[in-house]
């Protein structure tokens, strides 16, 4: 698969980063490709293009606050879940979305 996703904490400092690592790195353990903008206290980082959202075969968005710009993701499959589902078991939230993307 190909994920796209954006980590917003209420801070925007430490969970948002830290969610953003435990979802990197469980994608890449599950062999798909991933990109996650972060939306914190010092801004944007690794701002998705428009490229990498239309490539996307799913959209994680790990927020607790409201982010700017959900209205790129329309028409896409989107999973909305808590900061914390992210930092506490990644791997078994894209295992998830694994199963009900391969069940239609």
């Amino acid at each position: 698969m190909n994920i796209v996703g954006i980590t917003a904490c209420t801070a925007g400092i430490a969970h948002t980063y830290i969610a953003k690592e435990k979802l990197i790195q469980a994608a890449i353990s599950l062999g798909h490709n991933i990109k996650v903008e972060t939306q914190g206290s010092i801004g944007v980082d690794d701002k998705l293009s428009a490229e990498d959202i239309a490539n996307a075969d799913i959209v994680i968005l790990a927020t607790d606050i409201c982010i700017g710009g959900p209205e790129r993701f329309k028409n896409k499959h989107v999973v909305e879940v808590p900061i914390a589902t992210v930092v506490k078991s990644p791997k078994s939230l894209i295992q998830k979305i694994q199963e009900k993307m391969a069940n239609g």
